[in-house]
């Protein structure tokens, strides 16, 4: 895990780069790789990369990056780790392929040589990098296929700047201030900004399972190479995956613990994080370290699940940890952590606690259970999405009356009822829609009261969610299906993905996800969205031993965090996530 620059001026009449423009963009990241920097400039001062590490695998010099290949064709500047890196050098080395380190790094090199940009194919992991390649004088950039490590683009039609952050881009100095209004109004829809946006016109984001190569003649078209609703769509719908699932899930563990350091979890009393910690302790033989985050404010009541967790570690023997964090604290690092946040999101304060309590025991790497909820169906909306349009979608022309009904009662509703029941007839027919209700943080008709008129006009014709969203599921048969494909493609791309980024990043822990895993989705969609078939107690059977039944058979609540409490009331009088979401976009704005 670490950051990574680069700049290309790819047109002739564009000025050379600017040196310490990329480096003012790389040290802009040192939370993310704090062992070591380096740069690499081309000698005709065309074409730059930089690099921040934070050392997990070959924690040599050896593994240092920019790196080059041996003919100094090619190099690169990469953010992430390729779990399958082993098998892949192995096979390099089978066809006469000869290594310098022990860095999956160098892997990636010889991969590129030998299969140009389809080598992302082949890769098992989370990424995301720029490699430059001399002999055909271009850039490629690519992330990996969920979108778990990020990459940003600002691209002035001369000169194309890429970073692991928005505001490392910013820090560059060169990508102007115009916003982008619909990364402000998808803020507010959704509580997190859907890619490619961003809050500035200027920065995009490369789509999760993307590349996209840039040479003089300038930027190729972004090419997709792995989209979660086009494998649902063309899956054969089936009772379970073909593989065991113990298997599937304990080789995913097995492989996100790869590592020359040592590798914690993250426990709570849910059976996503439950699942990981036995399988992990059971592909490790035995104490495998946990952390449990717990608010002071919780203690004594059912919202504290850190006796539970405790219960959990002690059966599972486990070297646990319980930290607790108290209201004093979140007000005292609020002003950090708004800092950390690379783009703004409602989510991700408890996140951001445990990873500084994982860094603080002395961890580089911590597995989380993030995923599981999209894997298998957890979600309430996974019911209640289809059941609302079960119970509407039928009515023809009902969307457009009741978007009349609700414009007409606003004034009366606005008083006596969540803003979310004016809009269940108009947005309660498809799937798009209805998703939008239940995800949704302000409906549609509010954004001119957070945004006003106009950011709010162009925002919403910018953007498009309506239309966006009913195209991702639109291939897709069958309710929770569909609801899949829409929870994979915008809840965990844009907002639980991204805020397990920064918020390790943070505190220069990288954190893993074993779920959110290409081979392991491509295994489950058959059996996606059929009751009983690959489901969240199915996936919680896999350890062995098994899992306590207390914790089996424990009612999903979620994870808490004390906020409301923490923050009181927003200036416009605003309680719980609306009005943190206020107070968020008021630091960035």
């Amino acid at each position: 895990m670490c950051g990574i620059a680069a700049i290309f001026a790819y047109r002739d009449r564009a000025p050379s780069i600017d040196a310490t423009e990329l480096s003012r963009i790389a040290e802009s990241m040192r939370s993310r790789g704090p062992d070591g920097d380096g740069a690499w400039v081309a000698g005709d001062g065309r074409t730059g990369l930089a690099h921040r590490r934070l050392a997990i695998i070959d924690l040599s010099e050896d593994g240092a990056q920019p790196m080059a290949s041996a003919d100094g064709r090619i190099r690169i500047t990469y953010n992430g780790e390729i779990y399958n890196f082993r098998t892949l050098r192995a096979e390099l080395e089978a066809e006469g392929r000869v290594f310098r380190s022990q860095s999956d790094t160098e892997v990636l090199l010889h991969l590129y040589e030998r299969d140009g940009a389809g080598m992302v194919e082949r890769l098992r992991g989370m990424f995301a990098f720029a490699l430059w390649d001399e002999r055909r004088r271009g850039l490629l950039l690519a992330r990996d296929p969920f979108g778990i490590k990020p990459l940003y683009i600002a691209d002035d039609g001369e000169t194309v700047r890429v970073a692991s952050q928005v505001k490392a881009l910013q820090a560059g100095g060169q990508t102007g201030s115009t916003p982008d209004p619909a990364g402000h109004a998808g803020f507010f829809l959704f509580g997190s900004v859907p890619e490619p946006h961003t809050l500035s016109a200027g920065i995009r984001a490369l789509p999760a399972g993307s590349t996209q190569w840039f040479d003089t003649a300038g930027p190729g078209p972004v090419k997709r190479y792995f989209d979660p609703a086009a494998i649902l769509a063309n899956s054969t719908v089936g009772d379970g995956p073909e593989r065991d699932l113990r298997t599937l899930l304990a080789e995913s563990v097995a492989d996100h613990l790869v590592a020359d350091v040592p590798v914690g979890v993250f426990l709570s009393t849910g059976l996503d994080s439950a699942t990981i910690v036995g399988l992990a302790a059971e592909i490790r033989g035995g104490d495998p370290d946990t952390m449990t985050l717990a608010f002071e404010e919780f203690a004594g009541t059912s919202r504290d699940e850190s006796p539970l967790a405790e219960r959990l570690a002690t059966d599972l023997a486990t070297r646990h940890v319980t930290r607790r964090v108290r209201g004093a604290e979140f007000r005292a690092e609020l002003d950090d952590l708004l800092a950390a946040m690379d783009q703004p999101t409602i989510d991700g304060v408890n996140t951001y606690f445990v990873a500084r309590e994982a860094s603080a025991l002395g961890l580089k790497v911590a597995l989380s259970g993030l995923g599981g909820d999209e894997m298998f169906g957890g979600y309430d909306t996974f019911r209640q999405v289809p059941a609302l349009v079960g119970a509407l979608g039928w009515v023809p022309g009902l969307g457009t009356v009741g978007a009349g009904l609700r414009a007409g009662a606003a004034p009366v509703l606005g008083a006596l009822a969540p803003p979310k029941s004016a809009g269940v007839l108009e947005l309660g027919t498809r799937y798009g829609d209805a998703y939008l209700l239940r995800r949704g943080l302000f409906m549609p008709w509010e954004l001119p009261g957070v945004l006003g008129t106009e950011m709010a006009r162009a925002g919403w014709q910018a953007l498009d969610p309506l239309v966006r969203l009913e195209a991702c599921h639109a291939p897709v048969v069958g309710g929770p299906r569909k609801v899949a494909a829409l929870e994979a493609s915008w809840y965990l791309k844009n907002q639980l993905l991204r805020d397990a980024d920064w918020a390790g990043m943070a505190h220069s822990l990288e954190i893993r996800v074993p779920f959110v895993d290409p081979i392991l989705f491509r295994a489950l969609a058959p059996a996606m969205g059929r009751p009983g078939a690959s489901d969240k107690q199915t996936m919680a059977a896999t350890p062995r031993p098994p899992l306590p039944e207390n914790i089996l058979g424990r009612r999903k609540t979620g994870f808490s965090v004390p906020v409301r409490d923490w923050l009181g009331v927003d200036g416009q009088g605003e309680r719980g996530l609306r009005g943190w979401a206020r107070r968020v976009y008021a630091a960035f704005a």
